[in-house]
């Protein structure tokens, strides 16, 4: 029998943690991820069956929403749902069994890698690595961009807590362009 050992997204055993200037930077690897999409003629019912799910109305364009599970709008009709990994591991399964064949869901954990952001100066470093309105962001807001040609998710849990998701087979050069940025910017 093989004793695998499980890493995170930077072949760490441990998530990394890099702090500059008053930001840090952390590797988050616990958490479970899911996409949905709203199939045609079922858009409003995959809606009501997400806000469910959630415990909050379905996002609308550039947020997100939601308790311990969560939902960010990715595109029309089409959310990515986020939860504890240790409570939902098996998110994409408990996803499907709340939106019925009201939608499509497809599991996401292992395609992506989270890194939050925590600090007061966030705008500074965000402004070196995306085109964002920053001033048009708030809690609760969610956005799509490219960091460093990457296609990336920012999400903004509070004005001092931000997430950024990318692919996972991007984790290094994702990194390498957040610390560059906080480096730069701090």
């Amino acid at each position: 029998m093989h004793d695998l050992v499980a890493i995170t997204a930077l072949s760490g055993a441990e998530p990394r943690v890099d702090a500059v200037g008053g930001v840090t930077c952390t590797e988050y690897p616990g958490v479970a991820i899911a996409s949905v999409a709203a199939r045609l003629g079922q858009e409003a019912a995959a809606r009501k069956a997400l806000s469910n799910l959630i415990g909050a109305p379905a996002p609308d364009v550039g947020q997100l929403a939601g308790e311990t599970v969560k939902a960010f709008w990715a595109s029309p009709d089409q959310w990515m749902i986020e939860a504890p990994f240790g409570t939902h591991e098996d998110i994409a399964d408990q996803v499907k069994a709340a939106v019925g064949g009201t939608a499509s869901v497809t599991e996401q954990t292992d395609g992506w890698t989270r890194f939050d952001l925590k600090g007061e100066h966030i705008p500074a470093v965000l402004e070196l690595m995306c085109m964002l309105d920053l001033r048009k962001i708030d809690s609760g807001s969610a956005s799509r961009c490219a960091i460093h040609h990457i296609g990336c998710f920012v999400l903004c849990r509070s004005p001092e807590l931000f997430s950024i998701y990318g692919p996972r087979s991007s984790a290094g050069s994702l990194h390498h362009a957040i610390i560059t940025a906080m480096r730069s910017a701090l």
